[in-house]
């Protein structure tokens, strides 16, 4: 059967790494590349998602899932796949938007998979916490994340943190929302892969909404640390003394935005439940965009090769978890390890 996907933002770093990914795994598969600029083969489409009247091609092409790599804040492209029953992914929503668009497909009448995989690095990581339980009754999960200033980084990493970093955001403790900031409440942990002991902050990720809200689980923080101890410390620093509130959206970019020629990123999963605490450590040698696009890939193909039926998920949902956790670690730039 013909399949025919179009990834909007297809030109972006993940968007081209996606493409590449899903293109040598499914030769059969007729790959579309969205952007504002089009391009010069008829596989190259002109779509504005700020502009819904861009998007008639969509139907012309026949498209049969559209993969959201860019951000698209005001949902006209979910709007238009349900609206025209095409299955839909999207890896870009910050937590905040992600409510937003959860609750306008949850309110609509869905006649295809609408599938929200917005997490850290593509919404693996509540698939990867319920590995970790033999009894299914998890009470905390604490989620913690080594970034490098040498990865090689789009421009939305970037944008989303400086956007964001001067707003508060929440956690989760005995079931309930903490309002919390950015680079804040330090704690230790000691990163595996040979990073060591860190100091890492506090870091808001889809995955703290999803988890206690859709997984159930009580307690629910994540903290990241940078490669470099100094800009870890140096971040919190600004935090402190509230230095992001008065500094422009512009000069704001300008800090975050970092981009190296490649690094590793690494994501550590701690689970606590009723009977012991386990930690599974994750790293992708080719660094966050090889990893967000692998995700992406296999929720996709996940679509494509089982019936599921038409309603919304969260991707994380389409996987049996020790499925994907294998599929993940047979991809010859990761690793996983699993302690008690």
């Amino acid at each position: 059967m013909e399949q025919n996907i179009l990834i909007i933002g297809g030109n972006g770093l993940v968007g081209k790494t996606i493409s590449r990914i899903l293109k040598s795994r499914n030769p059969h598969v007729t790959v579309f590349i969205g952007g504002r600029k089009g391009g010069k083969t008829d596989k190259d489409l002109k779509i504005d998602v700020t502009d819904p009247s861009s998007f008639k091609i969509i139907s012309d092409k026949k498209i049969h899932l559209i993969i959201l790599s860019v951000n698209d804040k005001e949902d006209h492209v979910l709007h238009y796949a349900i609206t025209h029953q095409i299955d839909y992914l999207d890896i870009t929503k910050p937590t905040h938007a992600l409510v937003k668009a959860y609750d306008i497909a949850k309110n609509a009448e869905v006649k295809s998979r609408i599938v929200f995989s917005s997490g850290w690095m593509g919404g693996i990581v509540p698939g990867l916490v319920n590995t970790l339980s033999d009894s299914g009754d998890i009470n905390e999960v604490k989620l913690f994340v080594y970034y490098s200033v040498k990865d090689l980084a789009g421009e939305s990493s970037a944008h989303f943190m400086a956007e964001n970093v001067a707003v508060p955001f929440v956690h989760y403790k005995s079931d309930k929302p903490v309002a919390i900031r950015h680079f804040l409440d330090t704690e230790a942990f000691n990163f595996s892969y040979g990073i060591g002991n860190r100091s890492a902050y506090n870091f808001d990720v889809p995955d703290l909404y999803i988890l206690n809200r859709v997984e159930r689980i009580s307690d629910v923080s994540v903290k990241m640390t940078y490669n470099s101890k100094f800009i870890t410390w140096l971040l919190g620093s600004f935090q402190y003394l509230r230095i992001y509130n008065i500094l422009s959206l512009k000069e704001r970019k300008m800090i975050f935005a970092s981009s190296g020629n490649g690094d590793q990123t690494v994501f550590e999963i701690v689970v606590n439940d009723q009977s012991a605490q386990k930690k599974l450590s994750l790293q992708s040698l080719k660094g966050q965009a090889e990893l967000t696009a692998l995700s992406a890939v296999l929720h996709t193909e996940e679509l494509l090769r089982n019936p599921h039926e038409n309603k919304v998920y969260f991707s994380h949902q389409l996987h049996e978890p020790l499925s994907l956790m294998a599929q993940l670690n047979a991809y010859d730039s990761i690793n996983i390890n699993v302690t008690s």
